[in-house]
């Protein structure tokens, strides 16, 4: 994540802000041109930014302007009125329940950040309604309390369902508690499923099948049974030889969503640390370390300059959160095994961004 200043002030701000704080402009994320923008109104419906693109001129998003659920905004000549994010969710929660709102909010957000993140790295984004067959649409439902009928959260032909409940802190700890996981977060489960959603898009039917099949196991395992039998027993006992989470191991379509998901998580940190300038000096030989040229080069294609990085700044994430009384940041160890996982992931996306740019 790239770091942001209100363009007014130069007050630091967050990528989900809409005001700024110290000089009260309104904030809006424009992503044609990747920067969080303290806006002025042109008229009614229009704003301009008040930076060097200040000649241009936008629409804020009407789920910003109307419902005050997003913070981005549309160029002018857009004809539609959703921005580029808001504009993929089909189906959002009933909104005669006041709480339902707040969920809303919390799912468009951490939808948002993984938007970012997919067009920083030059993955296609298609919607659905403009590519029925190859597109991606996110539906956020809730449970209806039919016994026995929740609404699971998963992907299916380009579809991403979202339970609602997962907005929900106490909730979305209560079923981490339950399953035994070391890590569950909102954003996590959007990363999760995506990773189902390419795999189908860059993958399936392609040439990088045979490599999937030789680094995750053969995906034509029945699905359905390696589920149940993961429910039923558990994980295998040595599962963290060759599995990023123990979900991981129940099958390889999970496996590669696990990865896919964890590296996600790997490169908006390391991003986040180069773009802030973050460095570790050890005083000592064998202290954690890491320099800004290991995470510029991580960021910008070396896969053992990433992980070299990582490591390093996983150890100060962790001492961070025990300093301040919390639980680990990153409960996750990573394997070789595991680590040549995400390698092949770091390989399947630099060959779309390569093709991108060509």
């Amino acid at each position: 994540m790239k770091v942001f200043h209100c363009d007014h002030c130069g007050q630091l701000v967050f990528f989900e802000n809409t005001t700024c704080l110290n000089c009260s402009h309104l904030l809006a994320y424009l992503p044609d041109v990747t920067d969080v923008s303290a806006m002025e109104p042109v008229d009614k419906t229009l704003w301009k930014s008040l930076t060097k693109n200040g000649s241009r001129k936008w629409r804020l998003c009407t789920n910003y302007s109307q419902e005050n659920v997003c913070n981005w905004a549309v160029p002018e000549n857009d004809p539609n009125p959703l921005c580029v994010s808001c504009r993929l969710t089909r189906i959002i929660p009933n909104l005669s329940l006041p709480e339902n709102k707040n969920a809303w909010c919390r799912l468009e957000a951490a939808k948002r950040r993984l938007i970012y993140t997919l067009l920083d790295m030059g993955l296609p984004i298609l919607n659905k309604a403009d590519d029925p067959q190859n597109g991606l649409a996110f539906a956020f439902l809730a449970d209806q309390g039919i016994v026995g009928c929740p609404v699971l959260s998963g992907h299916e032909d380009g579809v991403i369902t979202i339970n609602i409940a997962e907005a929900d802190d106490s909730e979305r700890e209560k079923r981490r508690n339950a399953l035994s996981e070391p890590y569950r977060t909102l954003l996590g489960h959007f990363r999760h499923e995506i990773g189902h959603y390419y795999w189908d898009r860059l993958i399936r039917d392609r040439e990088a099948l045979t490599a999937f099949r030789e680094v995750f196991g053969d995906e034509q395992a029945d699905y359905m049974q390696a589920l149940t039998k993961h429910y039923q027993n558990g994980p295998p006992a040595n599962w963290q030889l060759n599995f990023v989470s123990a979900y991981g191991s129940s099958h390889p379509w999970e496996d590669w969503a696990e990865t896919w998901a964890h590296y996600l998580h790997m490169s908006d940190a390391l991003q986040t640390a180069m773009i802030t300038g973050l460095s570790l000096r050890p005083r000592e030989i064998g202290e954690p370390s890491v320099s800004r040229a290991m995470l510029k080069a991580g960021e910008t294609g070396s896969f053992d300059q990433m992980i070299d990085a990582w490591f390093p700044l996983t150890y100060i994430i962790n001492n961070l959160n025990r300093g301040l009384g919390l639980a680990d940041g990153y409960p996750f160890v990573l394997s070789n095994a595991v680590i040549e996982k995400l390698r092949f992931v770091h390989d399947i996306i630099g060959n779309v961004s390569r093709r991108s740019e060509m």
